[in-house]
């Protein structure tokens, strides 16, 4: 892989990976039409590696959170008495969220890297979870906060993130949509969305980056990868801080119109045999 296909796919990786729009439909898409194959192992292992970088810019961005819920969490582990606070809670709520994906991820690992990268998937998962979203944003109540979340709702969030395995459905989009079914408000459902995703992601990343170091080396290069995920990280941080403040004002009509023109798009280049499903 040349630098300039690298710098091109962490920008799309950093910018998609935090907005409902499905980073790995569009990775996917620009892999193909870049000439990459997407069944290659080499090209799963650097799609997986990437996204360290945009989780690493979640992990920067709510530095001061994780901090605070991590300290709180094991204070309640040692004293009784600091068990009752809401940030207590809230770790156990990040820690069960992120549970279900961990496992699904890794027992349907072979699937998800193989027949599911097919691009009708991704048209299909555009489509289908455009209508979720779309169901959400309206009948979402969004009458609470983050200090009401309770262990339901982050397994809620946390079964709807596995959804997000299917490419074309979006981790973001899955868990928002989740949490404003919960009747989270759509700042509290965003952060969530955010807070959930950086255990399992970091831990997905790290781990192709570990068993398939080989087939990096002799493919994509680690020079490539490297590139990708600092420019993933950089665009990543920027997308973070847009995404808030947007969220806050805005429903997600734009997302939704956006992701069923990239699934015509799609469709159109399958068609017309540009590129081929897989």
């Amino acid at each position: 892989m040349n630098w300039l296909h690298a710098i091109i796919l962490g920008v799309i990786e950093g910018v998609t990976e935090f907005l409902p729009v499905s980073s790995t439909g569009h990775l996917t898409i620009a892999e193909k039409l870049l000439g990459y194959g997407i069944d290659d192992q080499g090209m799963t292992a650097f799609t997986a590696v990437i996204q360290l970088g945009a989780i690493l810019a979640a992990v920067y961005y709510f530095r001061t959170d994780i901090a605070r819920l991590a300290v709180a969490w094991w204070r309640g582990i040692v004293d009784k008495a600091a068990r009752t606070t809401p940030d207590y809670r809230m770790g156990w709520n990040v820690i069960i969220g992120s549970i279900p994906i961990a496992i699904v991820g890794l027992a349907f690992k072979k699937v998800i890297e193989g027949p599911l990268r097919d691009l009708w998937v991704v048209v299909a998962g555009l489509v289908v979870w455009s209508v979720v979203m779309w169901v959400a944003d309206r009948i979402g109540k969004g009458t609470r906060g983050e200090e009401s979340v309770s262990s339901r709702d982050a397994l809620v969030i946390g079964l709807a993130q596995c959804l997000a395995l299917v490419p074309g459905v979006s981790r973001s989009g899955a868990t928002i949509s989740a949490g404003l079914f919960s009747g989270l408000d759509r700042v509290t459902a965003t952060r969530l969305s955010f807070l959930f995703g950086i255990p399992a992601l970091l831990a997905a990343g790290a781990l192709e980056a570990v068993t398939q170091a080989g087939n990096i080396s002799t493919t994509v290069g680690w020079g490539p990868v490297l590139i990708g995920t600092v420019v993933s990280a950089v665009a990543g941080y920027v997308s973070i801080a847009w995404l808030l403040r947007f969220v806050a004002h805005n429903k997600f009509t734009g997302f939704i119109v956006y992701r069923l023109l990239v699934a015509v798009v799609i469709v159109g280049l399958l068609l017309t045999n540009t590129i081929a499903p897989i």
